[in-house]
Order: structure tokens, then C-alpha cells, then sequence
């Protein structure tokens, strides 16, 4: 794309909020952008070759939609925390190996996208985020869902794809998970608590391909209490 249509997406976004750079080979983030720190509220830069994002995107501070997907990130910058608007942020199909300490304070984050990166650890930054509502961290590295996820407050988490082997003892206590995604992993039913199925406010549990056969979950105890919360979300959908 020329430099007239990217100038004119500067220009619709000065009125709008809303700027659109995406598949337009950038290697950074262009100064253009902060330029607009007063007015942009959705700023979608995917599908670029941006490499690391400059410490003053902080001032980007009104932005609620951070859209980074398919780029070669390795981090965040700390001065992340500065944007405490945000809402929606996706960095998936990154390089991302860890997220900054900053992060745990973006309290008005709802939707997280960082599947398909370089993270071998569950991010605990994910813990106390009051508003959250899904987290998407499928096809990485990470092997053990931590404790803590009391203070995990999504509805919906997948973790299908990576190289999970234990689930956390207190997963049944994150106050409002209702969809969790195991699939493809190397989860043996043992790994499997009674507590997660009797106990947690989950209805949907999904955990093909990993040790064991689906069918085998009929035996852990707390399976008919999954099941009940399966088939009373069924019948409200129909």
C-alpha cells in the first residue's frame, strides 16, 4: 500500500478512533501512531513484522483494542501498564517467552489472545485481573497450570495444545471459569481431580488427545456433577 492510503488511514482515524495497519510490512511502530494518543480507542497493527514496541506506547493511554496478531514480539514493554483502558489485546502468533510484571495491574482486561507464542510457564500476571473473560493460550509450551488460580477470573480458558502434565489443586476454585480446554496434551486421568469435575462451575471440559480416553473420565469421582451442569447449559441453548 502506498503512502496516500496510509495517510489516509491517519487522517479517518483522527476522526474516528479507529486506525487499520495491518499487512503493511511495518518493522515498528510508526511515530504517526502516538501522534493520535488523544484520540485512538481501537488500534489494530497485525499481520506486520514489528519486533519490539517502543517504551512511549504507554501514551497511547484511551486504547481499548490492542490488536497485534502475527507479528515477531518476543515482549511487552513494562510501560504497558500505562494503558489502563485496555480491554482487548492480542499478541497471538508472536515469540512471546513471558509477559511483563506491569501486566497484573491492566485490571480492565477482558479478552487475552496469546495463543500460538513461546511460553512455557502459565503467565501469573493472569491472577487478580477482576474482568477478565477469556484467555486464549493454546499451542505453547507451558506444562503445569499453577496454584493460585483462585484468583483467576475468566469464564473461559484454553490451554489445548501445549505440553500440560498436572492441573493445578485449586483449579476448581477460579470463581468463575465455566470453559476450560485441555485438548492435546499430556494429561494422565490421575491428573484429572475429583474436585475439578464435583466442585468448579465448569460445564464444558474438553480433554481429547491426551493419556487417556475421554470415556475413561466416567470413573473419576464428581463426573455426575459435571454432567449436570453440561446438560443444564445444553437445555438453556435449545
Amino acid at each position: 500500500m502506498g503512502n496516500s492510503s496510509v495517510k489516509q488511514h491517519y487522517e479517518t482515524a483522527s476522526k474516528t478512533g479507529v486506525l487499520q495497519l495491518s499487512d503493511y510490512k511495518l518493522k515498528e511502530v510508526p511515530p504517526e501512531v502516538l501522534n493520535l494518543s488523544e484520540i485512538l480507542r481501537n488500534l489494530d497493527l497485525s499481520k506486520n513484522r514489528i519486533s519490539a514496541l517502543p517504551d512511549d506506547i504507554s501514551r497511547l493511554k484511551h486504547l481499548k483494542l490492542f490488536n497485534l496478531d502475527t507479528n515477531k514480539l518476543h515482549t511487552l514493554p513494562n510501560s504497558i501498564v500505562n494503558m489502563k483502558k485496555l480491554e482487548v489485546l492480542n499478541i497471538s502468533n508472536n515469540l512471546v517467552t513471558a509477559l511483563p510484571l506491569s501486566f497484573s495491574n491492566l485490571s480492565n482486561l477482558k479478552q487475552v489472545y496469546l495463543n500460538n507464542n513461546n511460553l512455557v510457564f502459565f503467565p501469573l500476571q493472569l491472577l487478580g485481573l477482576p474482568n477478565l473473560e477469556v484467555v486464549e493460550l493454546s499451542n505453547n509450551k507451558i506444562t503445569v497450570i499453577p496454584t493460585g488460580m483462585s484468583d483467576f477470573h475468566a469464564t473461559e480458558l484454553n490451554l489445548s495444545q501445549n505440553q500440560l502434565s498436572q492441573i493445578s489443586e485449586d483449579m476448581h476454585k477460579a470463581p468463575r471459569l465455566k470453559i476450560l480446554r485441555l485438548e492435546e496434551n499430556c494429561l494422565t486421568l490421575d491428573a484429572i481431580r475429583p474436585s475439578l469435575l464435583r466442585d468448579s462451575k465448569l460445564h464444558t471440559l474438553n480433554l481429547d488427545g491426551n493419556l487417556f480416553e475421554s470415556k475413561q473420565l466416567v470413573s473419576v469421582e464428581g463426573y455426575n456433577e459435571y454432567t449436570e451442569r453440561y446438560t443444564a447449559i445444553k437445555k438453556k441453548m435449545f
